[in-house]
């Protein structure tokens, strides 16, 4: 993912955690939140409950490939962070990509009504 695209700083994080909407399905959280920006970040996250380091680096490994068609197509001005599930790593593929499909059609819905 390029770095333009990335959202990195640990402030952005928690600020699009504390000021966005979340949408939630079994193997993926989503969590956008407006930004100030001309373009739109994406974050890759994990919990703890994927216990293993090398599960957690797998879960945002392939969550980063699933929304890397994703990247160029998004409205700008949005801040979007993924929350990897303990699911996602016995999810197969197609499963994963839809999951991702089906948050972002329900954000971008969420988006227009308001």
């Amino acid at each position: 993912m390029d770095r333009r695209y990335r959202l990195t700083r640990p402030n952005d994080f928690k600020r699009v955690r504390r000021d966005g909407r979340s949408y939630a399905h079994p193997l993926v959280i989503l969590v956008a939140a407006e930004n100030d920006q001309a373009a739109t970040r994406w974050g890759v996250t994990t919990s703890r409950s994927l216990r293993r380091a090398t599960d957690r680096n797998r879960a945002k490994r392939r969550l980063r490939h699933a929304l890397q068609p994703h990247l160029d197509e998004a409205a700008p001005g949005w801040d979007f962070v993924f929350i990897a599930r303990p699911a996602i790593l016995s999810a197969p593929w197609e499963q994963l990509q839809h999951a991702v499909d089906q948050l972002l059609e329900r954000a971008a819905a969420a988006v227009e009504k308001d």
